[in-house]
């Protein structure tokens, strides 16, 4: 199924959902990507079914240097017979484009869990883990992620925590001036679904908690990134240029 505001109009976007269309049937992803307006704010999200869905995280190529950019990460995809159907930046990164906190990569742990607060977004506690395992995907608070330590084939660390068990994070204000475009990952509690959501214009953190929330009704989400948030989507004919990324989150399928 294919939702989203593509029109005939947009020949290049139109064509681009056609072919998915055609060949998401055959069982190559179950990926679903629309936009959704939620209190005259307009959203655009991809729900993944980890049942179906080939969800990675990348960061480094062979040579470590990071990949930066989906159309690189796609190239190098395509050499293989894959490519890539979805693409988002996967939390926040130092300025040679490393993980700022825990990030594990094929089961391997190539940066520690971090705790404790700090000025930056990722300091404002809670913070929080998202965890791709096997067949399954979940948004931890940073503490408890720690004491559980789930078995995570990858995750990336990030914050504040958008919402923790139903509940908006504390430090959200209603009536906050402060505005960007956001991006953050949102999950089901039986784990088995991930939303990965961009905001099209700039909103507050407490509307776009309100989006996971009361829209999508989901009762964990973390927060990704602000300013540099950016979207591939092939359902949507989407691919968002501009400066070079740290962690990526994807989902892959065959060619």
């Amino acid at each position: 199924m294919l939702c989203g505001a593509i029109s005939k109009a947009d020949p290049v976007r139109w064509l681009l959902a056609l072919v998915l269309a055609i060949w998401l049937p055959g069982g190559a992803s179950a990926l679903e990507c629309r936009v959704e307006t939620f209190e005259e704010l307009a959203y655009s999200l991809c729900e993944v079914d980890l049942a179906r869905d080939d969800l990675r995280l990348f960061l480094n190529d062979p040579e470590g240097r990071p990949w930066g950019h989906f159309t690189r990460l796609d190239k190098q995809l395509n050499e293989s017979g894959q490519t890539l159907v979805f693409g988002m930046n996967a939390g926040m990164y130092h300025p040679d484009r490393s993980a700022v906190g825990l990030y594990v990569e094929t089961g391997r742990e190539e940066k520690s869990l971090v705790l404790g607060a700090s000025d930056s977004n990722f300091g404002m506690l809670p913070n929080g883990v998202f965890c791709i395992g096997a067949g399954e995907a979940r948004v931890y608070e940073t503490t408890a992620f720690g004491k559980a330590r789930p078995a995570c084939r990858f995750a990336t660390q990030s914050g504040p925590m958008l919402v923790i068990e139903g509940a908006l994070h504390p430090r959200f204000l209603p009536d906050s001036t402060s505005r960007y475009f956001r991006n953050g990952v949102g999950t089901s509690e039986d784990g088995k679904t991930a939303v990965f959501v961009i905001s099209d214009q700039s909103v507050t953190f407490h509307e776009f908690a309100r989006f996971f929330r009361d829209r999508l009704g989901l009762q964990s989400a973390l927060y990704l990134d602000g300013s540099i948030s950016r979207l591939h989507a092939v359902p949507l004919g989407r691919s968002d240029p501009g400066f070079a990324m740290g962690p990526i989150v994807g989902v892959v399928a065959p060619q």
